[in-house]
């Protein structure tokens, strides 16, 4: 009997980060056709070097459009057939623009181009990738719990990614609201995405909490906590987010359960990793009133998702990053 799922056709945006990479490799492993957008063709290279590494040999079934967030070109040919969008490209800097607006309006006008063109393509849902940066950034109150009825206000002193996030995507669902005419959205609302690299594929998570810690540039704890998350994980609940029906109009909190410092994940690369530690620095622990919660109940009861733990995801991080430096 043949597949159901060899019927549909998925549109996964960024196909060269990190996420993106992981999410085109598990829609390939489950049958789907695939059409991925990359801001240049010339860099098709490094996806199928991503998906050869994650056991892809066979890739009748995917296919590149050219497409970047800041245009509109190429967008109604993406999203054309498609049953499904997984909105996963987004810019993540290393560093604060000097203009905040240089993340704000790529990431707005980015997320209301592929939600219009789906749209008036037919598509069915689309599953938009935003962050806790929109959740969990404007309240300071001692012992609270975040979940996906908190926001980030826009208006108080932010980062410009946190904004990014937050302004675009406040803006993707007044877009469904108003001009949505029946096409259906999720979001996840990712922590910090660690997890195995794949094609040399990684993040400024990886590159600031992981390797940071392991090469020793990281020589101070910041005092902030934060949620970790397996990148499989995550790529796991877009596509659980995209097929159940109770997940149409609904946001989703993706954490592993618990938080960890910086002095957190260098405690557990010294204690599970200490072939890898020689370089890593003496940091100080922080006082527990940094340490800021998240539930993850919502996505375990409603999309049955069950997240690998933090340390699992942290120690493949490690692992991939060394063995493949």
């Amino acid at each position: 009997m043949e597949n159901v799922q060899t019927k549909k056709t998925v549109l996964v945006t960024g196909g060269t980060g990190f996420l993106g990479g992981h999410t085109v490799l598990q829609l390939l492993q489950q049958g789907y056709d695939v059409k991925t957008t990359l801001r240049s063709l010339a860099k098709k290279d490094t996806i199928l070097k991503a998906l050869e590494e994650g056991g892809i040999t066979d890739f009748s079934n995917l296919s590149f459009i050219e497409a970047d967030l800041t245009s509109g070109n190429n967008w109604d040919e993406a999203v054309k057939g498609c049953d499904y969008v997984l909105h996963v490209a987004s810019p993540f800097p290393a560093q604060d623009p000097k203009d905040e607006n240089e993340l704000i309006i790529p990431a707005r006008d980015g997320a209301l181009r592929v939600l219009k063109a789906s749209r008036d393509a037919g598509v069915k849902r689309v599953v938009l990738t935003s962050s806790f940066a929109a959740v969990g950034y404007s309240k300071n109150i001692a012992d609270h719990i975040f979940t996906e009825e908190d926001w980030t206000d826009i208006n108080a002193e932010l980062p410009a990614y946190i904004k990014s996030k937050t302004v675009a995507e406040k803006s993707a669902w007044e877009f469904i609201e108003k001009e949505g005419n029946g096409l259906e959205l999720s979001v996840i609302n990712p922590v910090g995405i660690f997890g195995p690299v794949i094609g040399g594929i990684t993040s400024a998570s990886l590159d600031i909490a992981v390797s940071g810690i392991l090469n020793g540039t990281m020589n101070q704890t910041p005092p902030f906590t934060m949620g970790v998350v397996d990148v499989r994980d995550v790529a796991d609940i877009h596509i659980k987010a995209m097929l159940h029906p109770d997940a149409a109009g609904e946001r989703f909190i993706a954490t592993s359960d618990d938080v960890m410092s910086f002095y957190d994940v260098a405690e557990l690369f010294k204690k599970e990793r200490p072939q890898y530690s020689s370089n890593i620095q003496n940091l100080e622990p922080i006082g527990k009133e940094f340490y800021k919660q998240m539930s993850n109940k919502k996505a375990k009861t409603i999309l049955s998702w069950t997240p690998r733990s933090r340390e699992e995801a942290l120690l493949a991080s490690a692992d991939s990053l060394m063995i493949n430096p």
